[in-house]
């Protein structure tokens, strides 16, 4: 194989696939990137055998072939060269290193063959749609950050995606929630997902997913079968397994006779419990709400160090409560909106309250409250 290609190209695509490769790999040919040129381009490969990302870059290809090199190096090595130069990659002809050259620099990498690396073959899917960049990255944005982290409950360690009738039009909607917090977001399906199965995209893919779409003009299309979803993003091709369990039924857990609605203004609020909670201690980050006649107290005690509150005025006239909540919850719920405003529906201080967006949004978020 030998193949030059702009070291920009080159980078790029390397970016995009080598993050799917573990830093510690007891399968060696997991750590490699798989490169293959042919035509005029450079095809690049790299997976963890549950997620493959494979990316095509054009370059100037003089013998066509195909080897691995360890991913990580050749991302650091090409990261290292000097911007606006060319770099040339070649293989030995016993196959067992590969030559990167660049200007006056020249490395040596080991290779392993081609053909141990491993195929995340895909079967057939059932259903293919089209998805705008945004929607999609609208879709993660609103809902990742509530993924458990719990390995145990693994079916909470991913995005449940699905399609639902909702208020008389077809949506597709993304859930997460880690039993403490929920989020949703919805889009209106797009056509071909009617009827899909409703799917659980492990914690990792979303990751990559939202580093690659970043470009709100791209539109995305999107495989799904039972086991495997794949995304083909521009150049790049994501192929991932999914999380094989029972998704819990999340519409349980959303309320629906909270009558007690609180406004605030969303920056403001944000900005009150990041400094009152300042004084919280790590494991206990209860902040709590004292809600009245257009005037909300924040209040943190800590045994520990001290004690903190802030007032804000607010929008309410209902009886007076008193709720506690995470101050990490309530923060990571309030960067999500988009409005100017977010809309609290309260119950009482032990049941689920829920947060909706002034904007228009359609996404809404459940919190659990805490004992404070």
């Amino acid at each position: 194989m030998r193949v030059t290609l702009e070291r920009s190209n080159l980078l790029k695509s390397l970016n995009h696939v080598h993050r799917v490769v573990e830093r510690r790999n007891t399968i060696p040919i997991l750590s490699n990137v798989l490169l293959k040129a042919e035509g005029a381009t450079l095809d690049m490969k790299a997976t963890d055998l549950d997620l493959e990302i494979t990316e095509a870059t054009p370059a100037m290809v003089e013998q066509a072939g195909a080897t691995t090199v360890p991913a990580h190096l050749l991302y650091d090595i090409v990261r290292k060269l000097s911007d606006g130069s060319e770099v040339s990659l070649s293989s030995n002809a016993d196959g067992a290193s590969m030559t990167v050259a660049s200007g006056r620099s020249k490395f040596s990498l080991q290779c392993l063959p081609e053909s141990d690396f491993p195929d995340l073959t895909a079967g057939a899917f059932t259903h293919t749609f089209r998805l705008l960049a945004t929607q999609l990255k609208m879709l993660i944005d609103r809902t990742q950050f509530a993924i458990s982290t719990e390995e145990t409950r693994y079916y909470l360690n991913g995005i449940f995606v699905h399609t639902i009738e909702s208020e008389g039009a077809l949506k597709l909607r993304a859930v997460a929630t880690d039993g403490h917090r929920l989020a949703r977001a919805d889009v209106d399906a797009p056509s071909g997902s009617e009827g899909m199965p409703g799917i659980i995209i492990p914690r990792k893919t979303v990751g990559e997913l939202q580093k690659l779409v970043d470009n709100p003009d791209v539109t995305v299309t999107v495989e799904v079968s039972d086991a495997k979803i794949r995304f083909t993003i521009g150049s790049v091709v994501l192929t991932s397994k999914l999380i094989d369990g029972t998704f819990p039924d999340y519409q349980r857990v959303i309320p629906t006779g909270n009558d007690k609605e609180l406004t605030v203004d969303c920056q403001t609020f944000a900005q009150a419990v990041d400094r009152v909670s300042t004084i919280s201690s790590e494991r206990g980050r209860a902040v709590k709400l004292a809600i009245a006649d257009g005037q909300l107290t924040l209040t943190v005690n800590n045994p520990d160090s001290g004690s903190a509150t802030e007032e804000l005025a607010v929008g309410y006239d209902r009886d007076p409560l008193e709720i506690g909540f995470n101050a990490k919850y309530l923060l990571d719920i309030t960067n999500q909106l988009s409005g100017s405003n977010a809309v609290f529906m309260l119950a009482d201080p032990g049941s689920p309250t829920l947060v909706r967006d002034t904007a228009g949004d359609d996404a809404l978020y459940v919190l659990m409250p805490m004992r404070v």
